[in-house]
């Protein structure tokens, strides 16, 4: 039996016993997907550290499912990333290590990493083996870590695999990389290794900052590069920082580095970081309103995978609770985030309250018909602050504010905007006072 079928047999059984929320929470939508089968040990991908987590915490009960179907030789093995499982050095277990959900396609842009995106498909379209004169090598992607440089690599491999289904190509990180260079020495099969890497039409290099300091491995390496450079084969190469400022790495490995393309990758800003949580919802399948995503947006700002681990914490409690995914709901699951980030999660009830106690408005009447300019005016302020200071959606506000039309919302925000620029009785300073307030 292969490993991918002896997997799904045991996640049948375990279905059987397991708590349904649960289940569904944390073994569909891709949140963990079957990698490799290697010496009696299946390699799961998990999709975040949460997932990771709260697997973990259920694993005997998983053990559990395979006793019963008398699988007692085999061992699961959790990993974050595929380039973690030790692939083995034998010409007959090479495997291109790609992870075929990272595309292009499924890749948010923006102002942070358009220009790696840009470069990465010219790089796709354009390898060095099909255009050694026009070609970025190598090329070198450096952020910090979860920025995408990963999903990147793989969607370029990607991208020239279904060009080219006969190219030879390679992810590997740098620490597998090194693993295997001392068991190939360990073993005598330095000869398998070096034809292992030196065959290859393109390698993709992950982290490369961790062969700082080893010096076998940066030997091996040089001479791996420069067969294949020398070749006109594709390098890539990744790591947390420009090659200039990798002092540990030999001057000569730093200079080849420089010969191509480098480029850095920045945090998203929040349009982007929506965006990603917008595209990992319409890929799950799950409907998630935009100010539960403005929410995590704005609180989660270090890196793409604490974004989405984020939204799949909302997501799973939501699920585990059997509660609909609200703002509220969300401000309880993500209670640790937002109160490490010293701030007040808001909602639209708290800003009629505050601008009600300002305007002497009863909290009701933002919600009711009535137009008279004593409520119709608060009513606007109040519109107006909830598109600005929580970057909810005109529909929902209007939602919020007694299903009001969007039009209304636009025509409030305007009014607003003018009157603030025109310093109208005031108002300017009174919005600010209001907004401060808010913020504390």
């Amino acid at each position: 039996m292969d490993g991918l079928t002896l997997w799904k047999s045991i996640l049948n059984k375990y279905k059987e016993s397991a708590n349904t929320n649960f289940f569904n929470t944390f073994f569909t939508n891709n949140a963990i997907t079957y990698y490799d089968f290697i010496d009696n040990t299946i390699f799961l991908v998990c999709s975040n550290t949460f997932i990771k987590e709260n697997i973990e915490n259920h694993i005997e009960e998983i053990f559990d499912a395979m006793k019963k179907l008398d699988i007692n030789d085999i061992k699961i093995e959790l990993v974050l990333d595929g380039s973690e499982v030790k692939p083995l050095v034998t010409p007959k277990h090479q495997k291109d290590n790609l992870i075929d959900k990272y595309t292009f396609d499924s890749f948010v842009t923006g102002s942070s990493n358009k220009l790696a995106y840009a470069a990465c498909i010219s790089v796709a379209e354009s390898p060095a083996f099909e255009s050694p004169k026009n070609a970025y090598n190598p090329l070198f992607l450096y952020s910090g870590v979860g920025l995408g440089k990963t999903h990147l690599m793989h969607a370029i491999a990607n991208r020239i695999k279904e060009k080219n289904p006969n190219c030879k190509v390679s992810y590997v990180s740098s620490e597998t990389f090194t693993n295997e260079l001392i068991t190939s020495i360990q073993e005598k099969k330095n000869k398998e290794f070096r034809d292992k890497y030196r065959s290859l039409d393109v390698i993709l290099i992950d982290d490369i900052q961790f062969i700082a300091g080893k010096e076998s491995t940066q030997e091996e390496f040089f001479h791996t590069f420069n067969d294949l450079y020398n070749a006109n084969k594709q390098v890539i190469i990744s790591s947390d920082r420009q090659p200039k400022e990798l002092t540990t790495l030999e001057d000569r490995l730093r200079s080849r580095f420089e010969m191509g393309l480098t480029i850095d990758i920045q945090a998203p800003d929040f349009e982007t970081r929506v965006a990603i949580l917008q595209k990992k919802c319409d890929s799950d399948g799950k409907d998630v309103s935009r100010d539960v995503l403005n929410l995590i947006a704005k609180n989660v700002k270090s890196n793409i995978r604490e974004l989405e681990g984020a939204l799949n914490k909302v997501c799973a409690y939501a699920n585990l609770m059997n509660l609909p995914i609200t703002y509220d709901l969300a401000t309880e699951a993500l209670n640790n985030i937002l109160e490490n980030n010293g701030e007040k999660p808001l909602n639209s009830d708290y800003i009629k309250e505050v601008v009600g106690a300002q305007f002497n408005v009863k909290f009701d009447d933002f919600s009711s018909k009535k137009r008279t300019k004593d409520i119709a005016y608060p009513r606007q302020i109040a519109m107006y602050l909830c598109k600005e200071m929580m970057d909810m959606s005109l529909s929902k506000i209007g939602e919020e504010f007694g299903d009001r039309d969007h039009t209304t919302v636009i025509h409030a925000c305007k009014k607003i905007e003018e009157d603030i620029d025109a310093k109208k009785d005031n108002i300017d300073v009174i919005i600010a006072r209001i907004m401060k307030e808010l913020k504390n």
